[in-house]
């Protein structure tokens, strides 16, 4: 069950090796001693870095795992770091997946949007656009028509075996009594060598125009069915309409780069108005101009512009900005709609054009096929009108006793080759029949997970949000935190509630932050079932917590993961769980060492 790494050149770690069992592993060492170099040195073999040593061409890590062996080296080619070889993670899913929530060092983009106190929606849901869901859907359509076809054919199949079966059993009976009817005549009746062959003869006549009778009467019911299927499609093929949406791809791009510019002003303005409002909650203008101080009111200098104002005049303007930033949400909401209601359409569009192409190729076929029987029909009547003629001619030199053991032995003959078809066919329609049960449940799961698939977005936010609550009421029981609650909003903004009134994040500590960051990205891994594709958690970057907290928080991310790995500076009292020593690492020079 351990994980074995080697590491070479990775990070600051020039050379070292370690083993991770399942449960707590921690680094603990002072700095430069490659405790983040080490996570680093996890990650490249995960897949998700290529941090190779500062100043050195190539690097390699091996790792061992209870599932296989995997090998990763980076080398340095034209400035750019590029991976070879076979990472633990090679689906980009998986790696976009554990990159987010479960790589959770210094440098996770959740934990980093949770300090800068952005919008965690595009963090937080960025996996769905690596799984191509669209594709996905197409994919599964296809299937589902496919399946509808084949449980159409089951079910018509159904209906029919019992006729099927009666026919098979009034052919055994009727053949069962011209045989008795064969015997008797023979009892009653002598024959000499040239009657009996001249009576082969006939019999051989009279089954070829049996079964040529039969090849026509088959011949015109496929012809009548393949006409009247021709005339369904070609009816559902005039009735079938193409929505018209005019310049549906341009208006649609248009209105992606709308909303792409809007969504790209929504966060300027957020950023301006955070940091503006940072300033000034935090009284900190000295920082950027020069403020002079009076009872009747400090005057500042922009420091934009230069010109004198006023901290009354700053705040005015700061609500000026949050105005503005509010209706720029309005109007990128406003564009989403427009942009789902536009792939609507041209998705309405592409269906119709592909049940039009379906329509036109099946019409094909069957015209085709039709055309294939009308000349089949046309032999087989040739056919028929020659063992007519044939019988004809026999019938003459035959006696009406062997004419009419003749016509029992070709009865039988036509009666045996009709029972064989017929069985068949049975044969054939219990097998497609059988698959009906089967083809329901293939097709209420294709349905689910259409319906899954349409619907993951919105299940996804809900459940991030709803795993997001949970996570944060558990953290709340284990720590004494400054603020009574946080939530996300169904826009992914992060509400904190202090005193019983909505706070800032900026008035937060470090630590409450970095709380929040874990529970976020903990939101994220459970969402999106993160532990599936890696049951390693890593965690680095908890300077900010006291010692208590430390352990509060180790005890608690242990519970979600089989291994968890964190490192930890050496005040920090004993882990219950093993401890993984940096110091028998060769570790780069403190400026090469820059993951640490």
């Amino acid at each position: 069950m351990s994980w074995n790494i080697e590491i070479e050149r990775i990070a600051g770690i020039l050379e070292g090796s370690a083993t991770i069992e399942p449960g707590l592993n921690v680094v603990r060492g002072s700095n430069w001693q490659g405790k983040s170099s080490f996570i680093e040195s996890i990650k490249t073999a995960l897949g998700t870095s290529t941090e190779l040593t500062e100043g050195e061409d190539n690097g390699a890590v091996h790792l061992e795992t209870p599932t296989g062996a995997y090998d990763v080296t980076l080398s340095r080619e034209n400035g750019t770091v590029v991976r070879h070889g076979e990472p633990y993670l090679s689906d980009e899913y998986d790696v976009i997946r554990a990159e987010l929530f479960a790589c959770l060092d210094e440098r996770n983009e959740v934990r980093r949007a949770v300090r800068a106190g952005e919008n965690l929606e595009d963090v937080l849901l960025r996996p769905l656009d690596f799984q191509n869901i669209d594709s996905q859907i197409e994919t599964l359509q296809r299937e589902r028509e496919q399946i509808e076809t084949e449980l159409t054919q089951a079910r018509e199949a159904k209906k029919r075996i019992p006729s099927v079966q009666k026919k098979v059993t009034r052919l055994e009976d009727e053949i069962e009594d011209l045989r008795g009817r064969r015997e008797t005549i023979d009892s009653e009746a002598g024959s000499d060598d040239s009657s009996e062959s001249v009576r082969r003869q006939l019999s051989q006549a009279r089954t070829e125009q049996n079964q040529a009778k039969n090849r026509v009467e088959r011949l015109e019911q496929s012809i009548e069915r393949t006409e009247q299927r021709l005339s369904d499609r070609q009816d559902a093929l005039d009735a079938l309409e193409i929505p018209e949406y005019n310049d549906i791809e341009d208006r649609l791009s248009e209105a992606r780069e709308r909303l792409s510019e809007v969504e790209r002003d929504a966060e300027v303005l957020q950023s301006v108005y955070s940091a503006t409002e940072m300033v000034l909650s935090e009284d900190r203008l000295d920082l950027l101009t020069e403020v002079e101080r009076d009872i009747a009111g400090d005057t500042v200098a922009c420091w934009t512009c230069g010109s004198e104002t006023t901290r009354a005049d700053l705040a005015d303007q700061l609500d000026t900005i949050g105005s503005e930033l509010t209706a720029l949400r309005a109007q990128k909401e406003t564009y989403r709609d427009t942009v789902e209601e536009l792939e609507t359409q041209r998705e309405e569009i592409s269906q119709a054009r592909r049940r039009k192409a379906d329509l036109e190729e099946d019409i094909a076929e069957l015209k085709t096929t039709l055309a294939d029987r009308k000349q089949s029909l046309g032999t087989a009547r040739h056919r028929l009108e020659q063992a007519q003629e044939d019988v004809e001619r026999l019938s003459d030199h035959v006696d009406a006793t062997v004419a009419e053991l003749s016509d029992v032995e070709s009865e039988i003959k036509y009666r045996e080759a009709e029972l064989e078809d017929t069985a068949d066919e049975l044969a054939q329609l219990e097998t497609r029949a059988a698959r009906a049960d089967t083809l329901e449940t293939e097709l209420e799961s294709l349905r689910d997970d259409l319906a899954e698939l349409r619907n993951r977005k919105d299940r996804i936010k809900r459940e991030s949000r709803e795993a997001f609550d949970t996570a944060m009421q558990d953290i709340l029981s284990r720590f004494g935190t400054g603020f009574e609650t946080a939530r996300l909003t169904a826009d992914f903004d992060i509400v904190v509630a202090r005193d019983g009134q909505e706070a800032s994040l900026d008035a937060l500590s470090e630590g409450e932050l970095e709380l929040i960051g874990f529970v976020a990205a903990l939101a994220g891994r459970q969402s999106f079932d993160v532990g599936d594709a890696v049951p390693l958690l890593l965690v680095d970057g908890l300077g900010g917590l006291d010692d208590d907290n430390l352990h509060t928080l180790i005890e608690y991310l242990q519970q979600g993961t089989e291994y968890l790995v964190f490192t930890a500076y050496p005040e920090y009292t004993a882990f219950d769980g093993r401890e993984i020593d940096p110091t028998q690492w060769s570790v780069a020079n403190e400026k090469a060492a820059s993951a640490d």
